[in-house]
């Protein structure tokens, strides 16, 4: 459970005050979240993703060069407001428009999409997308209501890496559906997580007992199974997957696979490398290739105990942008050059004209609801 909090109404402010202070060298806070220390490059999209508290390294973790441009950050659990979207996608916004990204739950679509209507009438372009992988959300001929799980994380770094590419808006967009077209993500869970205040988990699993295909904030599964050994789970999680294939996927064999096993709170480490080990000779016996896989925490759901499993296929695209380097708090990969000193000294003036403009247009916004659906 959360232990460290002072009034809990207070906790998410907190912790993403605490994030940005420890993290100078990479974001800048502004009203309603972060965004990248040094301002977006004149010219170039910005992609700004975001969603509730309580996922970290979702969202606010995923913000610098190579990845996201800024993070909208909402309550425990709770979508940002539409202005709290629209006052951080202003402040990352470098002149080639916007694509906000988020994952599909109720509160994040009409936010996100209030925002980009704002930001339209501000002459700002955008755009919006949401991430639908996981599987056990919603059959494949209702795809669309899927939720997003730690298929963010493929979905958004595919659309950062293509407008560090100075791709146009049109195109980051294009190259986000393509990357969600092919993602798909399947958890389990062993025990509920409890949110900074409460008194009980959100939801309990029977002892010995496992919930599956539920989602990151304890919404309904498919059902609970007993509790397996890591390679019995190992084996639910790959064959789960592989039994629903991108369209123009034909079998596994032959295929590419960037592969995220992701912790959801309080597995450890080397208990998601057990897992792993099992994984990775699975998805070998079937034929598959994996490229650059990811074992850890990618989006969490606070102190749950599970464990979820991402594949997104490849093709030559995507590989390209899924390898492509990245340097955040949370997630770095590769190596970017180092900016040159002029670029630097003219992101931190636009930097701070960026940030008054955010906080004078969301002290000037209408302010929506909070959202109650989980995000």
């Amino acid at each position: 459970m959360t232990r460290l909090f002072n009034d809990p109404a207070a906790f998410a402010d907190e912790a993403l005050e605490g994030f940005a202070a420890a993290h100078r060298r990479w974001v800048r806070p502004v009203t309603g979240g972060v965004v990248r220390a040094a301002a977006t490059p004149a010219g170039q999209v910005a992609v700004v993703v975001g969603g509730g508290s309580g996922h970290y390294p979702a969202f606010s973790g995923l913000v610098g060069r190579g990845l996201a441009h800024g993070a909208a950050v909402g309550n425990v659990f709770a979508s940002p407001s539409a202005r709290q979207i629209h006052s951080v996608a202003r402040a990352a916004h470098g002149g080639a428009g916007v694509l906000l990204m988020y994952g599909n739950y109720a509160g994040d679509v009409l936010h996100f999409g209030q925002a980009a209507e704002r930001l339209a009438a501000d002459g700002i372009e955008a755009r919006t997308f949401a991430v639908a992988d996981d599987i056990s959300s919603a059959g494949p001929d209702e795809s669309a209501k899927r939720r997003g799980i730690a298929g963010d994380l493929p979905v958004f770094k595919a659309a950062a890496a293509a407008a560090e590419q100075g791709l146009p808006l049109g195109e980051v967009l294009r190259v986000a559906e393509r990357a969600g077209a092919r993602t798909r993500s399947f958890g389990i869970a062993f025990s509920g997580c409890t949110l900074p205040g409460a008194d009980h988990p959100l939801f309990t699993v029977p002892e010995a007992r496992m919930a599956v295909g539920l989602g990151i904030h304890g919404e309904p599964g498919i059902g609970e199974e007993a509790l397996p050994t890591a390679d019995e789970a190992a084996r639910l999680l790959v064959e789960t997957l592989l039994e629903e294939l991108p369209e123009d996927v034909a079998a596994p064999a032959g295929q590419r696979a960037a592969v995220i096993l992701n912790g959801l709170g309080s597995v450890k480490y080397e208990e998601l490398f057990v897992v792993y080990r099992e994984v990775a000779a699975l998805l070998g016996e079937a034929g598959v290739e994996i490229v650059d896989p990811e074992v850890g925490e990618l989006v969490t759901s606070f102190d749950m105990a599970g464990v979820s499993l991402t594949l997104t296929w490849l093709d030559d695209r995507l590989e390209e942008l899924w390898r492509a380097p990245a340097d955040t708090p949370a997630y770095r990969k590769g190596a970017l050059a180092a900016p040159e000193p002029d670029q630097d000294r003219a992101a931190s003036t636009a930097g701070a004209r960026d940030t008054a403009a955010s906080d004078a247009a969301a002290s000037g916004a209408t302010a929506v609801p909070p959202a109650s659906d989980a995000s």
